[in-house]
């Protein structure tokens, strides 16, 4: 048992608690060392000093002094509490639960512990536990709305929409007196109870509720969406045409209701007609809208789409709006549309229109419509549905003469040098139109990309440090990590493993890793916050979006890429600096590890001057030390010597949250088989069969997995063999790999791609009998339907073959993509 206090030490105590929420840490170390001179095994103490020096950055040794404090006194939930907020603060969410509850145990009255232990329960997605928790919390304060609300949410996280509904209801009926129409919390809940009874399908329930409760709410969009979209749902088509029209009055730009308008009517998908009449309505009544004569051309078809596109296009132009091939790319999907747009502005330029509008005229220009109809044109034979780069480039001079000061033009001629294949003319050329503009952002940041995409790394940063803040410790690339700046981050990285930078390449990548995990964990102080301020609503839907996090974009792009990394240092083992090439590659690494190195002490320098400025007051909490990056140029991760077992961090959460995509399933084949695991190598590619049996990829890894078990079929666990036998039967029984192969080369020999893993399974196969797959490789070239990317990866299977056909697919490569830098000649 701790020993007693006196009085003036109980007094101390509570000075250094004081201390602690004032962040006065030296106060609070010297006033707990006072107590601890007389009662040294004081456990309450010795863990409020360990929570002291844990916000001093002192972490292992706080953890050390909180053990201590434990075995002073294991029945004090303050000695729990603070172990529990120790581990907290490493983020240890599962210790830190079970801390917290043998805290409550000892004393369950507690408000804050109970409290500390629910926000944990919920950013875990324990939601029994969380219901529980929340329970209690209302028995101790039920006067308090937030505790029926905590309640009614804890219920809808967990699933049971009708108790939640009941919590709130509960409540309403225990107020005496009605809250004020200004009410903020108040308005916000009862929408939430609305959309809780939307959700269980009482549509006419929640409608009546809306039109009661609700006809004050402060939200009083989402009061007219809702109701339009219950009376929609309940088949009330004249008081829903009403509604939708009512929305459209506030916004006649948003498709959705244009959408819901035509639904509400009872107007069949298939009568164009009569939709086309509703948007004609609209465009008639609003002359300035864009979105009710745009939006037909969606459903309409021949003559009639033709006739409006017409109209449309005209418009469009004589305005000169730059943004128009982008409103209407998506049509392109239909290979009439894709013909009749390109004819209509062609005919357009042809009529003369384009030299007699009379539309406003921007900056003095004279010739608006034929620049915005040549732009227009250029983005048509550079979109990848319609290319033909000679001609794009051909109406993008033609614009560029007009216009030679348009920032968008040249933007569209940087991205034809980019399909092209010219990255460095490309870089060239959009560096000109961010120099035409260099107080926009956007083109700042698309100069910055593609000097990334041609490895000027460098000059990228430099270009991003003009939009970043001068005074950041670390210069623009901290700051871009400050701002959480994915794309920089990404691109960086590849174009680091693109020069073969490994060390630096996968420190960008887990820069992002850990980026999600920041935005993970920040929904922590909203579990609180959204509580305070009465946002359910928001709340809910945050909850969802972070269960889905990692579905995002930017996330899979980032893991395959690194994932990408390790797998090509398995399979060429580099040294220690993470080389695997040349020494000239190996040079640019060191000298590249060396600028990291500098600027990261200049770094320290600066943070180190500026903390000893003179004169310059600073509170004792701003000195919080900062934590240190020992690896500024990603050497430690390039050293690893477990490179599968890394990737295994990128690939986990890929397959958890994205099993629909193939290029996951395929990343994930590749570490298993790696790795050895033959089942879970097998459930990824009978997952990424299922999604596309005839992918490329798939096909090569189908006769890799069955290489790979023949091979070690018999170090196999039986039981596991017996599993892998059933369930693989990508092979028709009976066929050999070569006539596998063979038969998937004959049925895509018009495919580039597939043909080339066709060809590389054979050489894999090391079919004696088969001729030789490095000729044709070379004859891929012919096809008509073959692309740039196709042949670079052609090229990149000879040189691993270290095939004698490699100068003369380089040759026949450079005569079809002469402006393409991969394919010329190294000196």
């Amino acid at each position: 048992m701790p020993q007693a206090l006196s009085a003036k030490e109980q007094s101390l105590f509570r000075t250094v608690v004081r201390n602690y929420e004032d962040k006065q840490y030296k106060k609070g170390i010297k006033a707990a060392d006072q107590i601890l001179k007389k009662n040294p095994k004081h456990g309450d103490t010795l863990a409020m000093k360990a929570l002291i020096m844990n916000s001093q950055g002192k972490t292992e040794e706080a953890f050390a002094l909180a053990k201590v404090a434990l075995q002073c006194d294991m029945k004090s939930h303050v000695c729990w509490h603070v172990y529990g907020l120790l581990w907290r603060a490493v983020k240890n969410f599962e210790e830190a639960i079970k801390a917290y509850k043998f805290a409550l145990r000892l004393e369950p009255d507690s408000a804050q512990i109970q409290r500390d232990l629910a926000l944990l329960q919920v950013q875990m997605r324990d939601y029994q536990g969380y219901l529980t928790s929340r329970k209690s919390m209302l028995q101790s304060k039920s006067h308090v709305r937030q505790s029926w609300t905590a309640l009614a949410v804890a219920h809808h996280l967990n699933g049971e929409l009708a108790e939640a509904e009941g919590v709130l209801t509960t409540y309403e009926e225990t107020l005496k007196n009605p809250p004020s129409r200004t009410d903020f919390e108040n308005s916000e809940a009862l929408m939430y109870k609305n959309s809780i009874i939307a959700e269980q399908g009482d549509y006419q329930k929640a409608l009546d509720h809306l039109e009661s409760a609700c006809k004050h709410t402060l939200d009083r969009l989402a009061v007219l969406e809702a109701r339009a979209t219950y009376l929609t749902k309940l088949g009330k088509k004249e008081e829903a045409t009403k509604a939708y029209r009512a929305l459209i009055e506030r916004n006649s730009e948003l498709k959705k209701y244009y959408d819901g308008l035509i639904e509400a009517m009872g107007i069949d998908a298939a009568d164009h007609e009569a939709m086309k009449a509703v948007y004609d309505e609209y465009a008639e009544k609003y002359p300035r809208n864009d979105a009710a004569r745009r939006l037909p051309l969606d459903f309409l078809e021949s003559d009639d789409f033709r006739e409006t596109a017409d109209l449309y296009i005209h418009r469009m132009l004589d305005k000169g709006v730059p943004s128009t091939f982008a409103n209407l790319k998506h049509l392109y999907s239909s290979p009439l549309k894709r013909e009749t747009l390109p004819a209509l502005v062609q005919k357009y330029i042809d009529s003369g229109k384009s030299e007699a509008n009379e539309e406003p005229k921007r900056n003095g220009d004279t010739s608006k419509g034929a620049s915005a109809a040549y732009y227009f044109l250029a983005q048509h034979y550079n979109y990848y549905l319609s290319r033909d780069l000679d001609k794009a480039m051909e109406f993008i001079e033609k614009a560029i003469e007009l216009e030679p000061k348009s920032v968008d033009f040249h933007m569209t001629k940087a991205r034809i040098w980019k399909h092209y294949g010219d990255t460095n003319k490309a870089s060239e050329i959009m560096e000109q139109a961010r120099a035409l503009d260099t107080r926009d952002r956007h083109i700042n940041t698309k100069a910055a990309k593609y000097k990334l995409r041609n490895n000027e790394t460098d000059d990228a940063l430099k270009t991003m440090g003009m939009f970043t803040r001068a005074e950041t410790v670390g210069g623009p690339l901290a700051d871009l990590h400050d701002m959480q700046c994915v794309w920089f981050l990404t691109e960086d990285g590849q174009s680091y493993a693109r020069q073969g930078n490994i060390g630096l390449a996968l420190k960008r990548f887990t820069s992002i890793y850990n980026i999600f995990d920041v935005w993970q964990e920040d929904q922590f102080d909203f579990h609180s916050f959204s509580l305070r301020k009465g946002q359910m609503r928001a709340y809910v839907e945050m909850i969802r979006w972070e269960d889905q996090l990692r579905e995002h974009p930017f996330y899979t792009r980032a893991a395959l890429s690194a994932i990408n990394v390790y797998l090509k240092m398995h399979d060429k083992p580099s040294n220690t600096n993470g080389t695997a090439e040349g020494e000239e590659d190996a040079a640019e690494r060191k000298k590249a590890a060396k600028k990291a190195r500098k600027e990261a002490q200049k770094a320290e320098r600066e943070a180190l001057a500026k903390k000893n400025e003179p004169n310059k007051a600073t509170k004792e909490g701003d000195n919080d030390p900062k934590k240190k990056d020992d690896d500024p140029d990603g050497s430690k991760l390039a050293a690893t010597t477990e490179p599968v077992n890394d990737a295994m961090k990128f690939l986990t959460p890929l397959l958890q949250f994205s099993p629909k995509s193939i290029d996951a399933q395929i990343a994930g084949f590749e570490v298993y088989i790696r790795r050895r695991k033959y089942l879970l190598a097998l459930r990824c590619l009978l997952a990424a069969s299922a999604l596309d049996k005839d992918n490329s990829k798939v096909h090569s890894q189908t006769i890799r997995f069955k290489l790979a078990l023949d091979r070690d079929l018999a170090s196999l666990d039986p039981k596991a063999a017996a599993v892998i036998k059933s369930e693989f039967t990508l092979i028709p029984s009976g066929t050999s790999l070569t006539q596998f192969n063979n038969a998937y080369l004959s049925a895509h020999k018009d495919w580039a791609r597939r043909t080339l893993a066709s060809l590389s399974s054979r050489k894999l196969l090391a079919d004696s009998l088969a001729p030789s797959a490095d000729a044709d490789v070379v004859a891929v070239l012919k096809l008509d339907s073959v692309t740039l990317e196709e042949a670079a990866e052609g090229l990149e299977l000879l040189k691993s073959w270290k095939s004698g056909e490699i100068e003369a697919f380089r040759k026949a490569a450079a005569a079809k993509w002469p402006k393409a830098t991969v394919f010329a000649a190294t000196s």
